[in-house]
């Protein structure tokens, strides 16, 4: 099995900000205690308010598919529809 790593960042309009910090900690705490989670880190960029830096990694690709599901599924998932998301995967081959 191959480890999946996801790496990139988020923005978030100013209109989305607060919903989004309110709901961040609830959601890496939630993450981090799924099956298959090494890594999860979402952090403010501190050059850019509306940026965020997301660093990920799984151990398996069934793994980080339970937790894309899970996020889809979830509050998360709904109050950052509007977010801008730019990732890279490696280990998704």
């Amino acid at each position: 099995m191959s480890k999946v790593t996801l790496t990139g960042h988020i923005i978030v309009s100013d209109a989305d900000m607060e919903a989004v910090k309110a709901a961040l900690i609830n959601h890496i705490d939630l993450t981090r205690q799924e099956e298959g989670c090494i890594v999860f880190e979402v952090t403010p960029d501190p050059d850019n308010a509306n940026r965020f830096i997301v660093y990920e990694e799984f151990t398996d690709k069934e793994s980080f598919a339970k937790h894309q599901e899970r996020v889809r599924n979830s509050e998360w998932g709904v109050i950052t529809a509007n977010v801008e998301r730019h990732y890279k995967f490696t280990g998704m081959d």
